[in-house]
């Protein structure tokens, strides 16, 4: 899992995306499973905050939407 700090996508609020994920991936035991990582412009910019799940991109990525992402995404690997 990736997810954009580009300047744009970090100006949108994605330093508290980060610390959710963080918390959320400790949280529930997922730390030493799932692979986070920061990641240069994924070049869609006016979308953003933008998030890269497998080959996936999952756009405008706010606070109030990232554990219901989470969720729907590795709720079953809990």
């Amino acid at each position: 899992m990736q997810i954009c700090l580009g300047s744009s996508c970090f100006s949108r609020g994605n330093r508290e995306v980060v610390a959710f994920i963080r918390d959320y991936l400790k949280k529930n035991h997922l730390d030493d499973r799932i692979i986070f990582k920061g990641a240069r412009c994924m070049n869609l910019c006016s979308n953003g905050p933008n998030l890269k799940i497998n080959d996936r991109i999952i756009e405008g990525v706010t606070i109030s939407r990232i554990e219901g992402i989470l969720e729907k995404e590795f709720g079953d690997i809990k």
